[in-house]
Protein backbone atom coordinates (compact mmCIF):
# COMPACT_ATOMS: atom_id res chain seq x y z
CA UNK A 1 0.00 0.00 0.00
CA UNK A 2 1.29 3.45 -0.92
CA UNK A 3 2.11 5.99 1.77
CA UNK A 4 2.18 9.76 2.21
CA UNK A 5 5.24 11.30 3.90
CA UNK A 6 5.07 14.88 5.13
CA UNK A 7 8.08 17.11 5.68
CA UNK A 8 8.53 15.98 9.29
CA UNK A 9 8.62 12.35 8.16
CA UNK A 10 11.19 13.11 5.48
CA UNK A 11 13.41 15.12 7.81
CA UNK A 12 13.36 12.32 10.39
CA UNK A 13 14.72 9.70 8.00
CA UNK A 14 17.16 11.72 5.84
CA UNK A 15 20.11 12.98 7.92
CA UNK A 16 22.54 15.12 5.94
CA UNK A 17 25.58 12.77 6.18
CA UNK A 18 23.59 9.98 4.55
CA UNK A 19 22.28 12.32 1.85
CA UNK A 20 25.82 13.35 0.94
CA UNK A 21 26.77 9.72 0.32
CA UNK A 22 23.59 9.03 -1.65
CA UNK A 23 24.12 12.10 -3.87
CA UNK A 24 27.66 11.00 -4.73
CA UNK A 25 26.35 7.60 -5.84
CA UNK A 26 23.44 9.11 -7.79
CA UNK A 27 25.64 11.55 -9.70
CA UNK A 28 28.14 8.81 -10.53
CA UNK A 29 25.34 6.61 -11.88
CA UNK A 30 24.03 9.55 -13.92
CA UNK A 31 27.37 10.22 -15.59
CA UNK A 32 27.92 6.49 -16.23
CA UNK A 33 24.71 6.40 -18.30
CA UNK A 34 22.79 4.34 -15.72
CA UNK A 35 19.98 6.90 -15.42
CA UNK A 36 17.28 7.86 -17.89
CA UNK A 37 15.99 11.37 -17.46
CA UNK A 38 15.24 14.31 -19.73
CA UNK A 39 16.25 17.88 -19.04
CA UNK A 40 13.45 19.13 -16.82
CA UNK A 41 10.40 20.61 -18.50
CA UNK A 42 9.66 24.13 -17.26
CA UNK A 43 6.68 26.38 -17.89
CA UNK A 44 6.16 29.94 -16.72
CA UNK A 45 3.47 30.30 -14.06
CA UNK A 46 1.93 33.74 -14.21
CA UNK A 47 4.25 36.75 -14.07
CA UNK A 48 7.30 37.72 -12.06
CA UNK A 49 9.50 34.84 -13.14
CA UNK A 50 7.44 32.15 -11.36
CA UNK A 51 7.73 28.68 -12.86
CA UNK A 52 6.53 25.09 -12.60
CA UNK A 53 8.83 22.20 -13.53
CA UNK A 54 8.48 18.44 -13.92
CA UNK A 55 11.51 16.19 -13.30
CA UNK A 56 11.14 12.42 -13.95
CA UNK A 57 13.95 9.88 -13.65
CA UNK A 58 14.52 6.12 -13.91
CA UNK A 59 17.59 4.54 -12.31
CA UNK A 60 18.77 1.17 -13.62
CA UNK A 61 19.48 0.21 -10.00
CA UNK A 62 15.70 0.03 -9.53
CA UNK A 63 14.23 3.42 -8.61
CA UNK A 64 11.72 5.50 -10.54
CA UNK A 65 9.77 8.64 -9.84
CA UNK A 66 9.28 12.30 -10.53
CA UNK A 67 9.38 15.62 -8.76
CA UNK A 68 6.95 18.45 -9.42
CA UNK A 69 8.49 21.73 -8.25
CA UNK A 70 7.27 25.31 -8.18
CA UNK A 71 9.18 28.55 -7.61
CA UNK A 72 7.06 31.56 -6.68
CA UNK A 73 9.34 34.43 -5.78
CA UNK A 74 6.86 36.51 -3.75
CA UNK A 75 5.75 33.67 -1.49
CA UNK A 76 7.87 35.05 1.32
CA UNK A 77 5.40 37.93 1.58
CA UNK A 78 2.66 35.35 2.12
CA UNK A 79 4.58 33.41 4.73
CA UNK A 80 5.15 30.53 2.30
CA UNK A 81 8.35 28.94 0.97
CA UNK A 82 9.41 30.28 -2.41
CA UNK A 83 10.39 26.74 -3.50
CA UNK A 84 7.85 23.95 -3.02
CA UNK A 85 7.81 20.41 -4.36
CA UNK A 86 6.04 17.07 -4.36
CA UNK A 87 7.78 13.79 -5.20
CA UNK A 88 6.01 10.72 -6.54
CA UNK A 89 7.90 7.45 -6.08
CA UNK A 90 6.95 4.48 -8.27
CA UNK A 91 7.79 0.79 -8.30
CA UNK A 92 10.38 0.42 -11.08
CA UNK A 93 9.15 -3.11 -11.98
CA UNK A 94 5.39 -2.52 -12.07
CA UNK A 95 4.95 1.25 -12.28
CA UNK A 96 2.71 1.11 -9.19
CA UNK A 97 2.63 3.98 -6.72
CA UNK A 98 4.88 3.52 -3.68
CA UNK A 99 4.76 6.93 -2.07
CA UNK A 100 3.87 10.57 -2.38
CA UNK A 101 6.03 12.83 -0.27
CA UNK A 102 6.73 16.44 0.42
CA UNK A 103 9.75 17.41 -1.67
CA UNK A 104 10.52 20.85 -0.27
CA UNK A 105 13.00 19.59 2.31
CA UNK A 106 14.51 17.05 -0.09
CA UNK A 107 15.16 19.88 -2.56
CA UNK A 108 16.73 22.01 0.16
CA UNK A 109 18.91 19.26 1.58
CA UNK A 110 19.99 17.37 -1.52
CA UNK A 111 21.08 20.65 -3.18
CA UNK A 112 23.45 21.33 -0.30
CA UNK A 113 24.53 17.69 -0.15
CA UNK A 114 25.59 17.82 -3.83
CA UNK A 115 27.58 20.99 -3.13
CA UNK A 116 29.28 19.20 -0.25
CA UNK A 117 30.28 16.39 -2.62
CA UNK A 118 31.68 19.02 -5.01
CA UNK A 119 33.68 20.78 -2.30
CA UNK A 120 35.07 17.46 -1.11
CA UNK A 121 36.28 16.71 -4.65
CA UNK A 122 37.19 20.14 -6.00
CA UNK A 123 38.38 22.38 -3.15
CA UNK A 124 42.10 23.03 -2.88
CA UNK A 125 43.93 21.09 -0.17
CA UNK A 126 44.36 23.33 2.83
CA UNK A 127 41.29 25.45 2.08
CA UNK A 128 40.22 27.16 5.30
CA UNK A 129 37.91 30.10 4.46
CA UNK A 130 34.28 29.77 3.37
CA UNK A 131 32.26 32.67 1.95
CA UNK A 132 28.49 32.47 1.50
CA UNK A 133 26.63 35.04 -0.58
CA UNK A 134 22.95 34.87 0.35
CA UNK A 135 21.19 34.28 3.66
CA UNK A 136 18.09 32.21 2.84
CA UNK A 137 17.23 28.54 3.21
CA UNK A 138 20.10 27.36 1.02
CA UNK A 139 22.63 29.38 2.99
CA UNK A 140 21.71 27.43 6.12
CA UNK A 141 21.63 24.03 4.45
CA UNK A 142 24.98 24.67 2.73
CA UNK A 143 26.58 25.74 5.99
CA UNK A 144 25.43 22.47 7.55
CA UNK A 145 26.45 20.23 4.65
CA UNK A 146 29.83 21.80 3.87
CA UNK A 147 30.82 21.78 7.54
CA UNK A 148 30.38 18.00 7.52
CA UNK A 149 32.98 17.47 4.79
CA UNK A 150 35.47 20.28 5.45
CA UNK A 151 36.94 22.06 8.46
CA UNK A 152 36.71 25.82 7.94
CA UNK A 153 38.57 28.19 10.23
CA UNK A 154 36.72 31.28 8.99
CA UNK A 155 33.19 31.62 7.59
CA UNK A 156 31.90 34.90 6.14
CA UNK A 157 28.47 35.76 4.79
CA UNK A 158 26.92 38.67 2.96
CA UNK A 159 23.33 39.21 1.91
CA UNK A 160 21.66 42.11 0.09
CA UNK A 161 18.94 42.01 2.78
CA UNK A 162 20.64 43.38 5.89
CA UNK A 163 17.97 42.20 8.33
CA UNK A 164 18.22 38.61 7.07
CA UNK A 165 22.00 38.76 7.21
CA UNK A 166 21.83 39.78 10.87
CA UNK A 167 19.38 36.98 11.60
CA UNK A 168 21.58 34.43 9.84
CA UNK A 169 24.71 35.53 11.69
CA UNK A 170 22.83 35.49 15.00
CA UNK A 171 21.55 31.95 14.35
CA UNK A 172 25.05 30.78 13.37
CA UNK A 173 27.61 32.35 15.74
CA UNK A 174 30.51 30.90 13.75
CA UNK A 175 29.57 33.14 10.80
CA UNK A 176 30.97 36.66 10.37
CA UNK A 177 28.63 39.15 8.68
CA UNK A 178 30.53 40.93 5.88
CA UNK A 179 29.96 44.54 4.82
CA UNK A 180 29.73 43.66 1.12
CA UNK A 181 29.81 40.76 -1.29
CA UNK A 182 33.38 41.68 -2.17
CA UNK A 183 34.43 41.71 1.48
CA UNK A 184 32.91 38.27 1.93
CA UNK A 185 34.48 36.53 -1.06
CA UNK A 186 37.84 38.26 -1.53
CA UNK A 187 40.54 35.80 -0.53
CA UNK A 188 38.06 33.01 0.32
CA UNK A 189 39.02 29.43 -0.53
CA UNK A 190 35.42 28.25 -1.08
CA UNK A 191 32.69 30.61 -2.30
CA UNK A 192 29.04 29.55 -2.25
CA UNK A 193 26.50 31.64 -4.19
CA UNK A 194 22.92 31.05 -3.05
CA UNK A 195 21.09 34.18 -4.12
CA UNK A 196 17.94 35.00 -6.05
CA UNK A 197 19.84 37.53 -8.15
CA UNK A 198 19.43 37.58 -11.92
CA UNK A 199 22.63 39.60 -12.44
CA UNK A 200 26.21 38.89 -11.32
CA UNK A 201 26.91 39.22 -7.61
CA UNK A 202 30.62 38.26 -7.76
CA UNK A 203 33.32 39.38 -10.17
CA UNK A 204 36.49 37.87 -11.54
CA UNK A 205 39.00 40.11 -9.77
CA UNK A 206 37.47 39.28 -6.36
CA UNK A 207 38.19 35.56 -6.66
CA UNK A 208 41.56 34.33 -5.44
CA UNK A 209 43.66 31.80 -7.37
CA UNK A 210 42.79 28.28 -6.27
CA UNK A 211 39.28 29.13 -5.09
CA UNK A 212 36.35 26.76 -5.51
CA UNK A 213 33.15 28.58 -6.49
CA UNK A 214 29.78 26.85 -6.10
CA UNK A 215 27.02 28.74 -7.97
CA UNK A 216 23.61 27.43 -6.89
CA UNK A 217 21.21 30.35 -7.13
CA UNK A 218 20.88 31.06 -10.86
CA UNK A 219 18.96 28.09 -12.29
CA UNK A 220 17.27 29.62 -15.35
CA UNK A 221 18.78 30.55 -18.73
CA UNK A 222 18.07 34.26 -18.13
CA UNK A 223 19.80 34.38 -14.71
CA UNK A 224 23.43 34.53 -13.69
CA UNK A 225 25.35 35.07 -10.45
CA UNK A 226 28.89 35.17 -11.83
CA UNK A 227 30.76 37.68 -13.95
CA UNK A 228 31.31 35.96 -17.34
CA UNK A 229 35.05 36.70 -17.13
CA UNK A 230 35.16 34.63 -13.94
CA UNK A 231 33.36 31.75 -15.66
CA UNK A 232 35.75 31.99 -18.62
CA UNK A 233 38.73 31.91 -16.24
CA UNK A 234 37.58 28.90 -14.24
CA UNK A 235 37.59 25.16 -14.85
CA UNK A 236 33.86 24.46 -15.05
CA UNK A 237 32.28 21.30 -13.64
CA UNK A 238 28.51 20.74 -13.88
CA UNK A 239 26.01 18.15 -12.69
CA UNK A 240 24.66 17.62 -16.23
CA UNK A 241 26.14 18.85 -19.51
CA UNK A 242 22.79 18.59 -21.29
CA UNK A 243 21.05 20.68 -18.65
CA UNK A 244 23.89 23.17 -18.23
CA UNK A 245 23.96 24.35 -21.85
CA UNK A 246 20.18 24.72 -21.86
CA UNK A 247 19.36 26.05 -18.39
CA UNK A 248 22.43 27.62 -16.77
CA UNK A 249 22.40 31.32 -17.57
CA UNK A 250 25.92 31.69 -16.15
CA UNK A 251 27.04 29.51 -19.06
CA UNK A 252 24.42 30.13 -21.75
CA UNK A 253 24.60 33.92 -21.61
CA UNK A 254 28.40 33.91 -21.58
CA UNK A 255 28.37 31.57 -24.59
CA UNK A 256 25.96 33.87 -26.44
CA UNK A 257 28.29 36.78 -25.67
CA UNK A 258 31.20 34.87 -27.22
CA UNK A 259 33.29 34.27 -24.09
CA UNK A 260 33.59 30.53 -24.74
CA UNK A 261 31.76 27.56 -26.25
CA UNK A 262 30.20 24.36 -24.85
CA UNK A 263 33.65 22.74 -24.75
CA UNK A 264 34.49 25.03 -21.83
CA UNK A 265 32.59 22.58 -19.61
CA UNK A 266 35.41 20.36 -18.38
CA UNK A 267 33.41 17.60 -16.70
CA UNK A 268 30.30 16.44 -14.95
CA UNK A 269 30.76 15.92 -11.23
CA UNK A 270 29.84 12.25 -11.67
CA UNK A 271 32.73 11.86 -14.14
CA UNK A 272 35.10 13.32 -11.55
CA UNK A 273 33.74 11.02 -8.86
CA UNK A 274 34.21 8.01 -11.12
CA UNK A 275 37.79 8.99 -11.94
CA UNK A 276 37.07 9.40 -15.63
CA UNK A 277 38.01 13.11 -15.77
CA UNK A 278 40.13 15.00 -13.24
CA UNK A 279 38.54 17.76 -11.22
CA UNK A 280 41.23 20.13 -10.00
CA UNK A 281 44.46 19.94 -11.99
CA UNK A 282 46.52 22.54 -10.07
CA UNK A 283 46.42 24.28 -6.71
CA UNK A 284 46.05 27.77 -8.22
CA UNK A 285 43.25 26.79 -10.61
CA UNK A 286 39.81 28.32 -10.01
CA UNK A 287 37.20 25.55 -9.96
CA UNK A 288 33.59 26.46 -10.71
CA UNK A 289 30.79 24.02 -9.95
CA UNK A 290 27.51 24.95 -11.64
CA UNK A 291 24.72 22.61 -10.51
CA UNK A 292 21.10 22.87 -11.58
CA UNK A 293 19.64 20.02 -9.53
CA UNK A 294 18.83 16.74 -11.23
CA UNK A 295 15.81 14.45 -10.99
CA UNK A 296 18.07 11.50 -10.20
CA UNK A 297 19.02 13.24 -6.95
CA UNK A 298 15.39 13.65 -5.92
CA UNK A 299 14.42 10.08 -6.80
CA UNK A 300 17.44 8.59 -5.02
CA UNK A 301 16.69 10.66 -1.92
CA UNK A 302 13.00 9.76 -2.07
CA UNK A 303 13.80 6.04 -2.31
CA UNK A 304 15.94 6.24 0.80
CA UNK A 305 13.25 8.19 2.64
CA UNK A 306 10.60 5.65 1.62
CA UNK A 307 12.66 2.62 2.67
CA UNK A 308 13.51 4.10 6.04
CA UNK A 309 9.99 5.39 6.65
CA UNK A 310 8.57 1.92 6.01
CA UNK A 311 11.09 0.37 8.42
CA UNK A 312 10.23 2.95 11.08
CA UNK A 313 6.47 2.75 10.57
CA UNK A 314 6.23 6.40 9.53
CA UNK A 315 3.78 7.86 7.03
CA UNK A 316 0.07 7.69 6.31
CA UNK A 317 -1.34 4.83 4.24
CA UNK A 318 -3.03 5.84 0.98
CA UNK A 319 -5.87 3.42 0.31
Amino acid sequence: MAIWLNESDVRAVLPMPDLIDIMAKALTAFSWGQVRQPVRNVIEAGSGGNFFASMPAYLESGQMGAKLVTVFHRNGERGLPTHQATIVLLDAETGSLLAVMDGRYITEARTAAVSAVAVRELARPGARTLAIVGSGVQAGSHLEALSLVWKFEEIRCWSPTESRLRQFAYAHPQVQAAASAEAAVRGADVVVLVTASTTPVVFDDWIAPGACVISVGACRPTQREMDPFLVARGRVVVDSRAAAVKEAGDLAIAMAEGHFGPEHIAAELGEVLAGRIPGRTSDDQVLIFKPLGQAVEDVAAAQLAYSRACAAGRGVALD
